[in-house]
């Protein structure tokens, strides 16, 4: 369940090496990392119009390219334009022992393509009065509580629009081979004794604990697990008969199967079910598409309200504290309400993208165009956004509404600017994120070498050397001049941007992907500094675990010597102790690059401490 993670973030590890797999590994699986080996793609169902040829033989061609390089084995995708289902096919096979062809009717996890679900049953609720998007979550939820006071100014709007301040992602037995029922109830028993990461509605940074609780206010108020209500308002009166949450057992041959390696799995059950937990086939979100398109109604039966789908469309952070995208506007439930590559081609396009242990997709609308797709993939490392933009802007072209594809941007390297000593000298250090420190430094005061720290070895490593300054605002190198980098103050702290091409050529990304680390107030005390360098075995998680047999089990806990005073927990995020047995979050990075942060607890058991982390416990190991 992830947003398009910037290039620098890690990758998992070898999961031939699962001895050596940790938390940063699995969640970097479950976004950017493809497990299973080669298997090229083959046919399935298509109903395609003749005239969408072009588009259709270079989605085609992208498809079976990107399922070779993620070994992908099966892959689905649906087009829809205006009334008419112009494109629906099926690629590889369900599995390799069966050597079954998937299927236009073959099942996919969309993981957090769910979240537009979520965002919609919200809406329904408020359509029928039952709830308010101002209003805050205890209203709903009256037993709710966090240690930081601010979790009563939490509303339902900050839950979908990603602003709660909530850490991020609930570990616990989220991925398995078999049902693991209680996920939502669970987190919000968990969020009682942990912090805020930041005020609410200051920033919007990728969270899925928000959408879980989502569930839970659905419960509270329409007396329904979420599932069930998302069935009767939403799937049935869609008709969208291949399509629900992973409660049960799918019959065999019905889904695309996951792998670890070049084992194959058995279903994937996600417990996190607003989050990233909707089964479906392209086909059947084509009829959710349509009824967006047409403003909360389909086939004469109104699901929503007009004003509801509006909403949901509409920007919900231009007006946050901490912003330092605008050009990334976040809707309800949707990662983008006018998606950039559709945007520089005139096009309004929500879009939101999906990922799980073993599968990854896209959805776009166009609202306005009247035209949406789904791509998804049965590899974790499949990558189905360019894909399913590329697509949409080949469809509109060839159906005459684009007279031609957007002009690829300039990479010409600007010529340098000036800058004194003072303000480099004042870039560098330290930078933290959810995944991955960046250390900047600089050999002359003038030009800023950027290394990250790698798990694997140890060590800091290369990211990008020789940056400059250059005449845009941006530094350059001229030996890595792919990807440019940027620094802004805001909130009294120092972020690092960075800026790349996206796929397509036509417009650029831009991230904040690190927040830099002031030092720390006092050196470490006893009871912590005591603990470091130590390694702590994962106790907690269901035999039936995705994470567990992808072979996550270990965390460290040390402390970098160019950051003295800060825990270094899993090689991953930086932590300061609050007492002798907490340490608390320490990064605000808005977008993605702070998401998922955990907040540190010793608990001792039978004179044995251990650590609590985002539902995950730990037993001490040496």
């Amino acid at each position: 369940m992830h947003l398009q993670t910037p290039a620098h973030l890690p990758v998992a590890a070898d999961p031939t090496q699962p001895q050596t797999t940790s938390r940063r590994d699995w969640l970097a699986w479950a976004s950017t990392t493809a497990l299973a080996p080669l298997l090229p793609a083959c046919g399935g169902g298509n109903n395609a119009a003749p005239h969408l040829s072009a588009t259709m033989a270079w989605g085609r061609h992208e498809i079976r390219q990107a399922m070779q390089t993620s070994q992908a084995r099966a892959a689905s995708i649906a087009l829809l334009q205006g009334d008419r289902l112009v494109w629906q096919e099926a690629f590889g096979v369900v599995d390799d022992s069966s050597r079954a062809a998937a299927t236009t009717d073959t099942r996919f996890n969309v993981g957090s393509v769910s979240k537009v679900l979520a965002a919609l049953a919200v809406m329904i609720l408020v359509d029928r009065r039952l709830v308010e998007l101002d209003a805050p979550v205890a209203r709903y939820l009256p037993q709710f509580t966090m240690l930081s006071p601010g979790y009563r100014d939490i509303t339902v709007r900050h839950l979908l629009s990603h602003a709660s301040g909530l850490p991020g992602t609930h570990t616990h037995n989220m991925f398995a081979l078999a049902p693991l029922p209680g996920y939502a109830a669970e987190l919000e028993t968990a969020l009682a004794d942990v912090h805020l990461k930041h005020v609410p509605g200051a920033m919007a940074v990728y969270c899925n604990d928000g959408f879980t609780l989502v569930e839970r206010i659905v419960l509270a108020i329409t007396g329904q697990p979420y599932p069930a209500f998302v069935q009767s308002a939403i799937l049935n009166p869609l008709g969208m008969a291949r399509s629900g949450y992973t409660l049960q057992p799918l019959p065999a041959g019905s889904f695309a199967h996951g792998y670890i390696g070049d084992v194959r799995q058995g279903q994937e059950f996600v417990m996190g079910y607003a989050t990233g937990g909707l089964c479906t086939t392209p086909g059947d979100m084509m009829k959710l598409a349509a009824m967006l398109m047409r403003g909360g109604e389909l086939d004469g039966q109104r699901i929503v309200s007009k004003e509801g789908v509006t909403e949901m469309g509409s920007a919900q952070n231009q007006g946050m504290r901490l912003n330092l995208t605008p050009e990334w506007r976040w809707g309800l439930g949707w990662d983008s309400t006018q998606h950039p590559g559709l945007d520089a081609a005139g096009v309004v396009a929500w879009q939101k993208s999906g990922g799980t242990m073993f599968y990854s997709s896209d959805f776009y609308v166009l609202p306005q165009a009247g035209m949406a797709v789904l791509l998804t993939g049965s590899a974790p490392g499949f990558k189905p956004g360019p894909i399913a933009e590329g697509v949409l802007l080949r469809a509109l072209q060839e159906t005459g509404k684009l007279r031609a594809l957007p002009p690829n941007v300039s990479a010409a390297i600007p010529a340098q600017a000036t800058i004194s000593s003072a303000a480099v000298d004042a870039l560098l250090g330290i930078y933290g994120n959810y995944a991955q420190p960046i250390k900047a430094a600089s050999p002359d005061s003038q030009q800023v070498d950027l290394s990250e720290w790698s798990a694997k070895r140890q060590r800091w490593e290369h990211l990008s050397i020789g940056l400059r300054l250059r005449s845009d605002g941006w530094w350059w190198s001229d030996a890595q001049p792919g990807k440019q980098y940027r620094w802004e103050l805001a909130e009294g702290r120092r972020y690092l941007m960075s800026r790349e091409l996206a796929t397509s050529g036509h417009y650029r990304i831009t991230m904040p992907i690190a927040q830099q680390m002031p030092p720390a107030p006092a050196p470490l005390p006893a009871p912590w500094s005591a603990r470091l360098g130590s390694t702590w075995q994962l106790i907690n998680e269901a035999p039936e675990s995705i994470p567990l047999a992808m072979g996550v089990g270990e965390s460290s806990l040390k402390e970098l010597q160019e950051l003295p005073g800060y825990l270094f927990w899993d090689d991953s995020q930086f932590l300061l102790p609050m007492s002798a047995d907490r340490a608390g979050m320490t990064v605000q990075v808005p977008l993605n690059a702070g998401r998922d942060l955990v907040e540190l607890v010793v608990q001792t058991r039978d004179k044995e401490e251990q650590m609590h982390a985002a539902g995950w416990v730990y037993r001490r190991k040496s």
